[in-house]
């Protein structure tokens, strides 16, 4: 029924979406490395309006614990110094003038613990979304059946439905043990 696989597709496209956002709020946990979209969250008041960051600057990274932010108007150094240390990135930015650095310390032990929680927490939240689309999609399969299709459609639909549950949960999964380990990498 042309119905039920409208639903599938939309759980696949939706599942995958919660993946997808997961991943990206990943890359916002740093991994002890200099990575320029640990920056992604920061906001500068550019003319008095919040501007991200990379539109303002551009943000390089001349070695593995240094990232460096030139701004595009030397005048804007304070205000992207300022939005950095009111982040909860919880690094201390050096201005020569010119550019601003970011020196990233080195993880202790209870840090790398605790951006593994972090990790953890973010995946589950992947999780969580990826549920809510399966019921939603139930809920839209059980609506179907009360509307005349037949038990058996919406049965195997469901057993798709849980299939791409699992299936999208593992990629969930696969994502955070990447992350536990480049965290936990020394």
């Amino acid at each position: 029924m042309e119905e039920i696989q409208l639903q599938l597709e939309e759980a696949k496209e939706l599942m995958q979406k919660a993946v997808d956002h997961t991943a990206s709020e990943l890359l916002k946990i740093r991994a002890g490395k200099a990575m320029p979209n640990i920056l992604d969250g920061i906001m500068v008041a550019y003319y008095g309006a919040p501007t991200p960051l990379q539109q303002v600057a551009s943000v390089t990274t001349p070695d593995a614990r240094t990232l460096s932010i030139k701004p595009w108007e030397r005048n804007l150094i304070g205000e992207i110094e300022r939005s950095i240390i009111n982040s909860d990135l919880g690094l201390a930015p050096q201005n020569n003038g010119e550019i601003i650095i970011l020196t990233i310390p080195p993880m202790t032990e209870e840090r790398r613990k605790n951006l593994v929680k972090q990790s953890k927490n973010e995946c589950e939240s992947g999780k969580i979304s990826i549920r809510t689309v399966r019921k939603d999609t139930n809920d839209e399969l059980k609506k179907l059946q009360k509307e005349g299709a037949s038990e058996d459609e919406i049965k195997r639909a469901e057993d798709l439905v849980q299939k791409l549950t699992d299936q999208y949960s593992s990629k969930i999964d696969e994502l955070f043990n990447k992350k536990e380990n480049e965290i936990m990498t020394v």
